[in-house]
């Protein structure tokens, strides 16, 4: 599929580093904002996207050994990934091909086979009919063969586990692009999932999204992040399905009259103080000669990973920990990624367009080798989960932001260049649905 984005072509744009400082000229970026709330763009969705898309299930230690299994499920769509016998991951349309009923929810452990619970069909773990009670009736010439589990595409990136339901889709590796090669320096693999969290957000999923999509925001919003964060040099790039922001921490936004090491080590203590171990900001440590506070964070989250998990990580440099690779994966997926962090945010349509269910899983880093265990699963209502400061901002914000983009007077989005990484998934959702001639309108002057 090929990308037109707005101000140029995919020839002379993708791939192409894009500022928060941006291009002065042209005109903001329209967006319907119907897509926000329309029940018929919500099923156009239901129909062409979600079915063809890769999106991330679970984490491998949700199915890392033979007889594990996790349902996975996207609006009305279910799809079950196990862990065979064999030690193979699959996946499979999660419908009992007798009467359709579900084969399992949930997720678990210790699976021999797949038993209906409604009349008893029974499958092995590569999906094939293995059992039916009172065969008898079906007649002499029941074909087991061809009443075998309908399988989906699945595939992994480090330890994260993505299906696709379309037989025909291109692969996970061509779906994500430059992405993983891009990320290589991290070592995924060595990262393992210890939690997840789900959660219902009272706002379309796009909406809830966009907010993991865009810094322009956080001048507004995560004030408290401007004294240890350039918000202003997040160069952003976009691929195609993907596209990144980088943003550097441990130093202070360029955005502050006044800043010094002591804005920066509250602000970053205050924000994210627990990758070095440390929740109260306390007197600002001295710097030394030479050196510089961002360094002086970095050798500290190296203390800490050290002191409390074995885990070295002398062989990153100080940028490689404190500048978040925010990577965003069409159609709703963004992970964030630093040496000593990775992080999964994920939104999904809800019952309604302007419901979506918000998913979090946490990894961290293992000595190699570290057998994988069970994550901790929760699912609590909004008013109950911690994200965390800044992301509980972010979803405090979603109700009211729903209600807004349902204005009958609201009828467009105004983005800028800064927000690429949103205007670009309107691009893919365009793409899919199969709009055509686009209805995103302004941009940069040609």
């Amino acid at each position: 599929m090929s990308l037109e984005l707005v101000g140029g072509t995919r020839e002379d744009m993708l791939g192409t580093a894009i500022t928060s400082v941006g291009n002065a000229e042209g005109s903001p970026v329209r967006i319907p904002a119907a897509r926000y709330h329309s029940p018929e763009f919500a099923a156009l969705e239901h129909e062409r996207v979600w079915p063809r898309v890769w999106q991330i299930a679970c984490s491998l230690d949700h199915v890392s050994q033979p007889g594990d299994w996790f349902e996975y499920r996207v609006g009305r769509y279910a799809v079950l990934i196990v862990r065979g016998r064999d030690g193979e991951l699959r996946a499979f349309q999660n419908a009992c091909h007798h009467r359709g009923n579900v084969l399992c929810t949930g997720s678990g452990q210790g699976l021999k086979n797949l038993r209906c619970p409604y009349h008893g069909w029974m499958y092995d773990l590569r999906g094939q009919l293995t059992g039916v009670p009172s065969h008898k009736g079906f007649g002499k010439d029941l074909d087991r063969g061809s009443l075998a589990l309908t399988p989906v595409q699945v595939d992994t990136w480090g330890p994260m586990v993505f299906v696709n339901l379309d037989p025909d889709a291109m692969t996970l590796a061509e779906y994500l692009e430059v992405v993983p090669e891009d990320a290589a320096s991290f070592d995924l693999d060595s990262f393992r999932c210890v939690a997840s969290m789900k959660t219902e957000a009272p706002a379309n999923w796009k909406l809830v999204a966009d907010g993991f999509s865009e810094t322009y925001h956080v001048q507004t919003l995560h004030r408290e992040m401007l004294g240890c964060m350039d918000d202003i040099d997040a160069g952003q790039t976009i691929w195609g399905h993907t596209g990144v922001s980088r943003q550097l921490y441990g130093v202070a936004s360029p955005r502050l009259v006044r800043s010094d090491d002591t804005t920066i080590w509250q602000s970053f203590v205050r924000t994210q103080g627990e990758r070095m171990g440390i929740t109260e900001p306390g007197e600002t440590p001295p710097v030394p000669a030479g050196s510089s506070m961002l360094e002086l964070i970095a050798q500290k989250i190296r203390d800490f990973q050290r002191e409390t998990k074995g885990i070295d990580l002398s062989g990153w440099s100080a940028r490689q920990l404190l500048e978040l690779q925010q990577y965003n994966i069409f159609p709703n997926l963004t992970v964030l990624i630093t040496a000593d962090l990775l992080q999964v945010l994920c939104a999904r349509p809800g019952a309604t367009p302007d419901r979506a269910e918000l998913v979090g899983m946490t990894f961290e880093r293992e000595i190699p080798g570290t057998p994988r265990g069970r994550p901790f699963d929760v699912e609590l209502p909004l008013d109950q989960v911690d994200f965390g400061l800044v992301l509980n901002q972010d979803i405090a914000l979603l109700r009211d932001a729903q209600r807004g983009v349902q204005q009958p007077g609201f009828t467009h989005l105004n983005l800028s260049c800064e927000e690429a990484r949103v205007i670009n998934t309107h691009r893919n959702l365009e793409r899919y649905i199969g709009i055509e001639p686009s209805e995103i309108t302004g941009g940069p002057a040609r």
